[in-house]
């Protein structure tokens, strides 16, 4: 076999993979449109659930959602940001950074269902949170910390030594260094942490069933010591109990359907400010 075939081939198996991917992703996208089109109403976004959830909407659970995206993020995106330029710009190459790294990066593949155990254990218990707001966002802020700590030393690592020079031999210190000129250039590939991390928290059911989810709420609540309703926990239980099941199913729909759109917004919101970034 001479080497263009061989090109060829590799190439044709890639194309055929990427295409494939993307065809599952348009058929789930499709399926959960056709199922769940016909529940969206304007009712059905702003009102409060009724009659054990068979009737109503949703909205407790939609604003639930968008206060654990936005508390979670507020609290992991500084920390990882600030993490992750200490173990590129200034951690030495020795044992502990590689035992840093190596935690990390073990800490993005631990079932996110231990989160919620480890959630339930030290805010909910050790720290007397209860069930509340405030549990579930520091729950899931340490779930999602790992990917932005990952990100943003990769997007530090992209830039190039250059820059850094640049800096110290205009007598520039290294913290403007790092944080006037290298942090901005890299900031468009850190923002891309915090988009997987907004899809992941918004995602995510089994972290808040043990530290802020509730069943069921009439009214909203913005304290951080209550609970909330989540849209991802609201689709569970709607999925999988109700007297009628059609009628619960087709509720489930409608939530994953509104559960894909706000994450869909949110993440063409970060993503106009990275392109702001990238200017």
């Amino acid at each position: 076999m001479n080497k263009n075939l061989k090109e060829k081939l590799i190439f044709s198996l890639f194309g055929a993979v990427t295409a494939l991917v993307v065809l599952v992703t348009v058929a789930i996208l499709v399926f959960i449109i056709f199922r769940g089109i016909g529940q969206i109403s304007w009712d059905f976004i702003s009102k409060a659930p009724e009659n054990g959830m068979m009737e109503g909407g949703i909205f407790p659970a939609i604003m639930g959602t968008l206060l654990l995206i936005t508390g979670s993020c507020v609290l992991a995106f500084p920390i990882g940001v600030l993490s992750g330029i200490f173990m590129n710009e200034y951690a030495h190459e020795n044992a502990f950074k590689r035992i840093v790294t190596m935690m990390t990066s073990n800490l993005a593949g631990i079932p996110s269902i231990v989160f919620g155990l480890f959630g339930l254990a030290l805010f909910v218990n050790f720290f007397k949170m209860g069930v509340s707001l405030m549990a579930g966002c520091c729950t899931l802020a340490i779930l999602v910390l790992p990917v932005i700590i990952r990100t943003t030393e990769e997007a530090l690592k992209q830039i190039d030594d250059t820059y850094r020079f640049s800096g110290y031999a205009l007598g520039t210190s290294k913290f403007k260094t790092v944080f006037g000129i290298i942090l901005p250039m890299a900031m468009p590939n850190i923002i891309t942490g915090l988009i997987l991390s907004i899809g992941r928290v918004a995602g995510e059911t089994a972290p808040i069933i043990f530290t802020v989810a509730a069943y069921y709420l009439s009214e909203i609540s913005f304290s951080l010591q209550s609970p909330v309703m989540a849209l991802p926990y609201h689709l569970y239980v709607m999925a999988t109990s109700g007297i009628d099941l059609e009628k619960s199913r087709s509720i489930a729909f409608g939530t994953a359907l509104i559960l894909m759109s706000i994450v869909l917004i949110m993440n063409l919101l970060v993503g106009g400010v990275k392109r702001f970034y990238s200017k």
